[in-house]
Order: structure tokens, then C-alpha cells, then sequence
């Protein structure tokens, strides 16, 4: 096996140094060129001409930087000992129980169920966001044209009698955005109504509709300007309220599914023998005045 001694001696010269491209300013002159190049057209065709020698000259000198043989410098290489520190704090962590998760429901409903509680809500909205629309508009149809226009950009500038008129694709297409709308909603309180369970009505039928009211008051006017313009906000909140009063009526009255969190339960537990004692909160232990309590009598 023949050795090449050049090939060697260049390796070794370069053991403690790092072969690295050599700095160039050619490509920074390049681009001034160019860009002088484009000023010339739009100003003067001196600048025009500085730009055009600029180019080739940058051009030239970052071509014989690597043809036709490529600079290089070495760089040196100096070692040092870096000590990698975290920035993240250590904290102890408090002893947990096997139920501290406690969020997690035991029994949930299925997804059905929050589409029947959709489909129920948004017929139940469309009520009052028709007597709204008899009273102000003397027309059934302005409440559902004008949640059709944040869907068409022609409908836009039309005018309050255009939208209380008929109109098929109006009808489609508030159908379509309703209904979706609705299931979605209804989807999600059939997840949520299980981690609250304690105060159902007041949760649908006041706090997730008013919630869901302020975000959309701060987001209409990029949703949808037109609705941003004509939309009265008190009637949309009775509409909300109406929403989910209803379908949160009709999610409760369906029957829930044991989860996880149920199954992973004693057995004692699961078959009704006895209440977890973790899940039920322990009253204070109460001691009468002037006698002492069960621990300083057995003393």
C-alpha cells in the first residue's frame, strides 16, 4: 500500500486547525450591483452604469474565489471546558394520591348525545331570533339572511328589505352554517357538562352562553363586518341563552357511559358497597367546649 507523504504532511499541518472557506466581500458587491443596476432603470443611467460595474466586478471576484482552485484559511482551534448549567429550577414534588386527578369524570355521555343536544338547542335559538326579526323587520327572514351575508361578499352593502325577502341560497346557506354551528357547540357541552355536574342549567344556560357572546363580540368585526354593523347583541345573547338552555336539558336527560376513571375504581367502589373516602370531602372534627376530644382522653 503506497502512502502519498504530501497527503500526509497537509493532513498533520492542519491537525489543530480548522480549514475553512476564506472571508470574501465579493457577494456583498454583487448585490449592490444588482440593486444599483434596478435604481438605474428607475432614476438615472449613471447609477444604471456604477451598478453594471459593480456587477462584474463582484461577479468576477467571487468566481476566482473558488475557481480554479478554492481559498481557504485556518483557522485555530482553541479547546475549553464548558460547564453546561440548567436554567430550570429543581422543586420537590408534594405526595399525590392514586384520585388526585379529580376532574376526570367517572361517567361521561356519548358523542350522540351531544348531537341531540345540538340539534335540539339550535332549533330551540331559532325562536327568539325570529320574533326578533317580526318585531323590528316585520319579516321571518332578516335573522337568517343576515347570518347568510357573513358567508356571501355580494350581500355585503344589500339593504335591510333585501335582507328581509326570501331567498333560497340565503336559506342553504344559514341552514349550513347554523347547523354546523350548533352541532359543534352541542359536542361540547356534552364534554364539559360531566366535569360540572353540579350546576348544569347555570353553566349552560348562563355562563357558556355569555362566554361564548363576549368572544364573538370581539371577533365579529373580522369574521364578518356586516354582521359587526347589524347585529344586536341583546337579542343574540337571549338566542345563546335559549341555546343552551335547552341543550343542556336534553344532554342531561341521556344516559351516561362509565370511563376509565370508573373502571380503575375499587371493586368495592364500582359495586356500591361502600363510597371512596378520598372522593368525599371530611368534615372538621368538632369538639365541645370545655371537654376534651378523643385524643387528649386517651392520654
Amino acid at each position: 500500500m503506497n502512502i502519498d507523504p504530501h497527503h500526509t504532511g497537509h493532513k498533520s499541518s492542519h491537525r489543530e486547525t480548522i480549514h475553512l472557506p476564506s472571508p470574501t466581500v465579493y457577494p456583498m458587491v454583487l448585490a449592490l450591483g444588482i440593486s444599483l443596476v434596478c435604481a438605474g432603470m428607475v432614476t438615472n443611467i449613471v447609477v444604471g452604469l456604477l451598478g453594471l460595474l459593480l456587477t462584474v466586478w463582484g461577479a468576477t471576484g467571487w468566481f476566482l474565489q473558488v475557481l480554479p482552485h478554492e481559498a481557504h484559511i485556518d483557522v485555530p482551534v482553541e479547546v475549553e471546558d464548558v460547564e453546561i448549567i440548567s436554567s430550570r429550577t429543581l422543586t420537590e414534588r408534594l405526595p399525590t394520591s392514586d384520585t388526585h386527578r379529580k376532574i376526570l369524570p367517572v361517567e361521561t355521555f356519548q358523542i350522540t348525545t351531544g348531537i341531540k343536544g345540538g340539534i335540539a338547542g339550535g332549533i330551540a335559538m331559532v325562536v327568539p331570533a325570529t320574533i326578533f326579526s317580526l318585531l323590528k323587520y316585520h319579516s321571518m327572514w332578516y335573522a337568517m339572511n343576515l347570518l347568510a351575508a357573513g358567508g356571501f361578499v355580494s350581500w355585503a352593502g344589500q339593504s335591510d328589505y333585501f335582507l328581509s325577502q326570501f331567498h333560497l341560497q340565503g336559506l342553504l346557506a344559514a341552514m349550513v352554517i347554523h347547523g354546523v354551528t350548533s352541532l359543534l357547540v352541542g359536542l361540547l357541552y356534552g364534554a364539559m357538562l360531566p366535569m360540572y355536574p353540579r350546576y348544569p342549567i347555570l353553566t349552560c344556560g348562563f355562563v357558556a352562553p355569555f362566554i361564548f357572546t363576549a368572544l364573538l363580540h370581539s371577533a365579529i368585526g373580522v369574521v364578518s363586518p356586516i354582521l359587526n354593523q347589524r347585529i344586536v347583541w341583546s337579542w343574540f345573547a337571549v338566542s345563546q341563552v335559549a341555546f343552551g338552555l335547552v341543550c343542556g336539558y336534553v344532554v342531561n336527560l341521556q344516559a351516561k357511559v362509565r370511563t376509565p376513571q370508573f373502571r380503575a375504581l375499587p371493586f368495592a367502589v364500582r359495586a356500591g358497597l361502600h363510597a371512596d373516602q378520598s372522593l368525599v370531602p371530611s368534615a372538621p372534627e368538632e369538639t365541645v367546649e370545655g371537654q376534651p376530644d378523643d385524643k387528649d382522653s386517651s392520654r
